[in-house]
């Protein structure tokens, strides 16, 4: 079974545990199940999951310190945090510690699914090491890193994945609601304008004083990453 359907459970509470385990197994999902921060951790850190649901409130340590170690030892596999503590302060702290999304308790098992299919989507199901290129510009999405003739690109966390996204995509037309989903997630505030901020931010660090733009505006459609 591909690792992407394999998805690591840390949850401390029974009823929890037990209704996620249930709903994951019915859609397919492989679930290993750690009921303490510390048992989590180690089972992050030394086998291969598509996903991790991350409860912020743990025995041992904690979902945020759980999230916090992963990121810093280099560990990209998606995150989502789970929690009762649905305050924001809660949210940003594990959103700044390297979780990718959030889930506030309690919520209906569709909701959880809905947020787990949009974050594998966003990584793909390949997380091994692959170049994407296009043209003078090249992704090396193991290393995270982005190169334009042969120029490190440094890159924020979400300009990565807008890129990321449209580099999977590439030569194609993607509008703006695909992007909002696929980089943001389904439950984004789909009147906002942040896509365009962030397609200027790459277009700054990729295409500014460079005679070939790569990435152009489709009026009334969307974007498209190409070469002119």
């Amino acid at each position: 079974m591909p690792h992407s359907r394999n998805i690591l459970l840390v949850e401390d509470e029974h009823n929890v545990a037990s209704f996620v385990l249930r709903g994951l197994t019915e859609e397919g999902y492989t679930v290993s199940l750690a009921p303490d921060g510390n048992t989590g951790l180690d089972m992050a850190m030394n086998n291969r999951f598509g996903l991790i649901i991350l409860d912020i409130m743990l025995p041992g340590i904690s979902g945020i310190e759980i999230c916090r170690q992963l990121r810093a030892s280099g560990n990209q596999t998606p995150i989502l945090m789970l929690t009762a503590l649905g305050t924001t302060e809660n949210i940003v702290a594990g959103l700044d510690n390297g979780a990718d999304d959030y889930l506030v308790k309690p919520f209906r098992i569709h909701e959880l699914m809905a947020r787990i299919r949009s974050l594998l989507r966003r990584t793909g199901d390949d997380m091994s090491a692959q170049l994407l290129s296009l043209g003078p510009l090249q992704m090396d999405t193991a290393r995270k890193s982005v190169h334009r003739d042969g120029r490190p690109i440094t890159l924020t966390a979400t300009e990565y994945r807008l890129l990321e996204y449209l580099m999977k995509n590439r030569s194609r037309v993607v509008s703006r609601m695909d992007i909002l989903e696929h980089v943001w997630g389904v439950d984004f505030n789909m009147g906002t304008n942040v896509v365009d901020v962030y397609v200027n931010y790459l277009r700054r660090k990729i295409d500014k004083d460079m005679d070939q733009k790569l990435i152009h505006t489709v009026v009334g459609m969307g974007y498209i990453l190409k070469e002119a």
